[in-house]
C-alpha cells in the first residue's frame, strides 16, 4: 500500500514533537531512509541544511527485501520519523503495516520514473516463487532514474522546510551534476569496450541498468539461500552459455552463488560479482559512482577476460 505525500500543515507540525541529534532548543526534521541508495540521495539532497537529521533502516544486511523482517531498532526510527523516504514501485511491500500506523509524512521517490514491468520466475526451488508486484522496483540502477529521484526528494523536502528550499535545490543540482558524469563515463566506457555479447544475472535487479547502457539481459535469475534455481532452469542456463559462448556469469553481492558455480564448472566460464548498491559503509553520493563505475568495468573486463579499462 503507497501513501501519498501528507498535507503540508500536517507534516509541518509533526516537526515540533522531534528533538532528535540537534543543538539543544533547536528542531529536528528527522528523515528515515528505507534502503541504502534513497539514504544517499536524501543525504546528498539535504547535506549541510541545519536541523535536518537522515537515517536509514537495516535493509541492506540482505541483498533483496522480499522477506525482510523490521527489526527493533528499524520500528523505533520509524517511530520518531516525521519523513518516510521510500523507494517505491513495490519494493517497500514489506512494510506495509508499519506505514499504516506511522503519522510521519512520505516521499515515494519513484514518481515519474518510467517502470519496467517485473520479471517473471516460476521454475525456483525451495520457499516458492518470490514477487515484487507488477513493477520491477531497481530503479535507481540507471543514474537517470537515480537523478528523477533526488527531484523528487528535493520537491517534496522544499514543501515541508521551506526554509531551506534554496539549500535543497542547489544539493539537488549539484548531485544530478555527479549523477550525469558518472552516467556519461560509463557510456563512453561501453562505447569504447569489446563487445557484451549479453549479460546473465542471479539477480533479477539489473534490468534498468542493462537498459540504460543498451545491453542484452539474456536471463537474470532471482536466487537467494533457499530458493535456489531449479534443474530445469540450470540446464537452460548452461545450453544458452556453450549456444552463445558466454565468457562470464553474475552474481550479486550478498546473493547466493550456488547455481552460478554450478554452471561455471559445467561451461568453464568466469563468475564475477556485481553491485546493486543495497549496502555500505558511508553516506557520500560517491558510494553510487563506486557501485555503478565498478559495475561498468566489471562487466567489460570480464567479457573480455583482461583488464582493458581501468578506474582511477
Amino acid at each position: 500500500m503507497r501513501r501519498r505525500l501528507l498535507p503540508l500543515l500536517l507534516c509541518l507540525c509533526l516537526l515540533s514533537g522531534c528533538a532528535g541529534g540537534a543543538p539543544k532548543g533547536e528542531e529536528t526534521l528527522e528523515i528515515v531512509a528505507t534502503t541504502y541508495p534513497v539514504y544517499l540521495f536524501a543525504c546528498a539532497v539535504t547535506d549541510g541544511v541545519e536541523g535536518v537529521s537522515v537515517e536509514r533502516l537495516n535493509t541492506g544486511s540482505v541483498s533483496c527485501l522480499h522477506d525482510y523482517t523490521l527489526s527493533v531498532d528499524d520500528m523505533k526510527k520509524i517511530e520518531g520519523a516525521d519523513v518516510l523516504v521510500l523507494n517505491g514501485a513495490g519494493l517497500e511491500d514489506f512494510m506495509d503495516d508499519a506505514l499504516a500506523a506511522s503519522g510521519a509524512a512520505v516521499v515515494d521517490c519513484s514518481q515519474g520514473v518510467e517502470l519496467l514491468p517485473a520479471l517473471e520466475h516460476d521454475h525456483h526451488e525451495g520457499d516458492g516463487d518470490h514477487d515484487h508486484g507488477h513493477w520491477d522496483p531497481h530503479i535507481w540502477m540507471d543514474p537517470d532514474n537515480a537523478m528523477i529521484m533526488v527531484g523528487n526528494l528535493r520537491d517534496a523536502l522544499s514543501e515541508l522546510d521551506p526554509d531551506h528550499a534554496g539549500d535543497y535545490e542547489s544539493n539537488a543540482r549539484g548531485a544530478c551534476a555527479l549523477l550525469g558524469s558518472w552516467d556519461s563515463l560509463a557510456e563512453h566506457f561501453f562505447e569504447d569496450a569489446p563487445v557484451v555479447s549479453g549479460l546473465i544475472t542471479f539477480h533479477d535487479g539489473f534490468q534498468y541498468f542493462a537498459r540504460a547502457y543498451g545491453l542484452e539481459l539474456l536471463e537474470s535469475i532471482e536466487e537467494e539461500a533457499g530458493s535456489e534455481a531449479s534443474a530445469h532452469e540450470i540446464v537452460e542456463i548452461t545450453e544458452l552459455v556453450r549456444e552463445r559462448d558466454i565468457p562470464v556469469i553474475f552474481t550479486e553481492v550478498n546473493g547466493s552463488d550456488a547455481t552460478a558455480k554450478a554452471i561455471s564448472r559445467e561451461t568453464g566460464c568466469a563468475v564475477a560479482q556485481l553491485s546493486m548498491l543495497m549496502d555500505g559503509e558511508g553516506s557520500d553520493l560517491a558510494q553510487y559512482e563506486d557501485a555503478l563505475l565498478g559495475n561498468v568495468v566489471t562487466i567489460i573486463n570480464s567479457f573480455a577476460g583482461r583488464e582493458v579499462i581501468r578506474r582511477g
